[in-house]
């Protein structure tokens, strides 16, 4: 998959320091749903660091449970490059992703939890709500609200607060093979490269 995105924001908070991204992404999965992938996009988190690129790799697994529910779980490695201290960023997690398909869309709660965050030597997790409705066929409506919290009330990262929340009301489409995105989002932090912003993608997958 290769995508064009105006901003690259990771749960409300832009990695190109409110600028474009150009992002590529490889997956891999097998009958028995288990896949592994690798993804990657430029970055720019301020004049501070010459960091100008993330590379993260995954793999997990996908359960249909039944009819109504699912379940993916798995691992994820966020690596950071370009700075010579770029490598301290670096961090895995792991992840859950439970789903609610039904009538009224298709409902995710997803859990991620990493031990190292940002390589802060502290623990830090992100819940998220999200649900997707198919306002027309080819044309789908996604509304998610997460929250990012560090384990540790008093670690003050966020706006000089220990948590934040996230909010994203979000359009999708495909057009002659292309899939475009449009998303309004915002989060309760008041800072440069969280406040609110309208964010669009362009992206196209090639299958193998």
């Amino acid at each position: 998959t290769a995508a064009i995105v105006s901003d690259y924001t990771f749960n409300g908070v832009s990695r190109t320091d409110n600028g474009p991204a150009l992002q590529l992404g490889l997956d891999y999965a097998n009958d028995s749903d288990v896949y592994v992938g690798a993804w990657a996009s430029n970055v720019d988190f301020g004049d501070a660091d010459d960091t100008v690129a993330e590379i993260d790799l995954y793999a997990g697994k996908y359960f249909q449970i039944s009819q109504i529910f699912s379940l993916d779980a798995g691992v994820d490695y966020y690596s950071f490059h370009g700075d010579s201290d770029s490598s301290d960023l670096s961090y895995g997690d792991v992840y859950a992703k439970l789903g609610l398909a039904s009538e009224f869309g298709h409902t995710e709660f997803n859990l991620w939890y990493a031990w190292d965050y940002f390589g802060s030597d502290e623990a830090h997790n992100i819940m998220m709500l999200a649900h997707s409705y198919e306002v027309a066929e080819g044309h789908t409506v996604r509304v998610s609200i997460d929250q990012s919290m560090y384990m540790d009330s008093d670690v003050k990262n966020w706006d000089g607060e220990s948590s934040y929340v996230h909010y994203r009301l979000g359009y999708e489409t495909n057009i002659e093979g292309f899939d475009l995105s449009v998303a309004v989002e915002d989060t309760t932090m008041d800072t440069d490269n969280s406040d609110l912003r309208l964010v669009a993608g362009i992206s196209k997958s090639f299958e193998f």
